[in-house]
Formats: C-alpha cells, structure tokens, sequence
C-alpha cells in the first residue's frame, strides 16, 4: 500500500466507532465493512492527505482513488469519492473507464451519486469538444447498460434525474 494510502485507511480507522459502523451498515444495508467514521471524518481525512502528500499528480490522484476503492470498506470508498472530488480539475476523459468500475461496484446511491453529480457531471462541463464528444458517447454507453448503477450515473451526471420506481 502507498504510503498516502496507508495513512488514510489507519486515519479512518481511528477515527471509526464500532457503534457507528454498525448503525451505517445496518441503514444501507451493505455488504461492505464499516469503519464507523463520520462524512466528515472522511473529508477532513482526504485534506489532511492532500497537505501531507502536496503535489499530487492526476496519476497520483487516480492510483490513490483505485487503492482505496480496492478494499471493501464504504469509507475507503467515500474517501476516493472525496478525493475525485476534490481534483475532478486534474481528471480526463480517459478516466471514465476508471470510473465506470468504480459504478458497477459500488451498489450504494451514496457512492454513485455523488461520483456521478461531483465527479462525472464537472468534469463533462469542463472537456473542450472533441474530448466532450467521446465523453459523451460513454454517458450514452452508461445510459443503456444493464447495471442500474450505471445508467443511474448517466441520467445524474447529465443532470437528469431518474424516475423513481
């Protein structure tokens, strides 16, 4: 593990609480873990790495967004959310491959949506044309995928929302 992804996951672990954990589990009704650390705890961890690493690269920032994503560990998971968020400046095109895993395994509205509204829908504003096309034409892929997950991140990340069953 790198040493910025280390310091996150033991940052998240210390700021867990087994209480917590199992109330958050219980209310989404995961299969992933729960460390039991707060939105918040997620977010200040995520600033605290970006002064403790300064000069992340975007391969930086995408290598540090899979690591953490890799464990089954919702605030792992919310922690590469945070940290896409917070340099969807540095993100690409090519990155929605990248993204695209991260959709079909998250399985939880509180990772997809924000990765599609923070992450995905920012980052389509800001690509000039021909790069915006490509995008675009992943966002119609997404759009009749199979995965829920997927097609619910087209319809948010290009600001449409989705009926309600």
């Amino acid at each position: 593990m790198s040493d910025a992804g280390s310091f996150v996951d033991a940052t998240l672990q210390a700021e867990g609480d087994d209480y917590r954990a199992a109330a958050e589990k219980e209310r989404l009704g995961s299969d992933l873990r729960f460390y039991g650390a707060s939105v918040g705890a997620v977010r200040g961890t995520i600033r605290d790495a970006a002064r403790r690493y300064p000069g992340l690269t975007h391969d930086d920032v995408t290598a540090l967004s899979t690591e953490l994503w890799a464990v089954p560990v919702f605030e792992r998971r919310l922690a590469a959310v945070v940290l896409l968020q917070s340099n969807v400046w540095r993100l690409d095109n090519s990155d929605l491959t990248r993204i695209e895993g991260f959709l079909r395994s998250a399985g939880l509205r509180e990772l997809v949506d924000p990765i599609a509204v923070d992450v995905v829908g920012p980052l389509l504003e800001r690509l000039a044309a021909p790069d915006r096309a490509r995008a675009s034409s992943v966002l119609d892929r997404w759009a009749g995928d199979s995965d829920r997950w997927l097609r619910r991140a087209a319809l948010l990340a290009a600001g449409r929302s989705e009926p309600r069953p």
